[in-house]
């Protein structure tokens, strides 16, 4: 019997709910793991004006134009490797999961035990920002939703994402859509 296949989440993606809106299943209890010689940051982007979704601020509709979400990237350096959780996936849900993370190309990523293979996301080249963009926000919901799948993901767990990630680089908004041409099994929150 050949072993499964894993999903490194580090983002949206440790929350079970989440992750079974794109799957269409019921995703069981991440497992909690680390990603050694990566780290996480704030710096895959999306032009929020040319997008499949476009989020407005709740306090007055202006519309972003930057929206930043987390990243992994590879490190050389001692920093502490982030967490996130493995989830056994199959095939055909990578692809589901591609759908989704479509700013971010898939990659092979070291094997855990227990998993044939392991994948996660990056941010292609085109959504890769070293640096926000100018007048680049946040989606509050996103940002609060990562953390409490962190939260619930066990002991200590959100205190170490929140150490291996560090403060959103710009400012969280309140946001809500008034753009959608989202592909099925994507969130619409954020």
């Amino acid at each position: 019997m050949t072993a499964p296949l894993g999903l490194f989440a580090y983002g949206s993606l440790v929350d079970p709910e989440s992750a079974a809106h794109t799957l269409g299943r019921d995703v069981p209890a991440p497992v909690p793991a680390r990603l050694d010689g990566w780290r996480r940051r704030w710096s895959q982007f999306r032009d929020n004006l040319a997008v499949e979704k476009t989020f407005a601020r709740r306090d007055g509709g202006r519309t972003p134009r930057h929206l930043l979400g987390l990243n992994l990237e590879r490190s050389d350096s001692d920093e502490l490797a982030p967490n996130g959780a493995l989830i056994e996936v199959s095939e055909e849900e990578l692809l589901r999961l591609d759908v989704r993370e479509l700013r971010y190309d898939r990659i092979e990523v070291p094997a855990v035990s227990g998993f044939e293979r392991v994948f996660t996301y990056t941010a292609k080249r085109a959504n890769f920002a070293p640096q926000p963009p100018p007048g680049a926000a946040i989606v509050r919901a996103y940002a609060e939703s990562v953390e409490a799948a962190f939260a619930t993901l066990g002991d200590g767990e959100l205190r170490v994402f929140r150490e291996t990630t560090g403060p959103p680089p710009v400012e969280l908004v309140d946001a809500v859509l008034v753009r959608d041409r989202i592909p099925p099994g994507n969130p619409r929150e954020w």
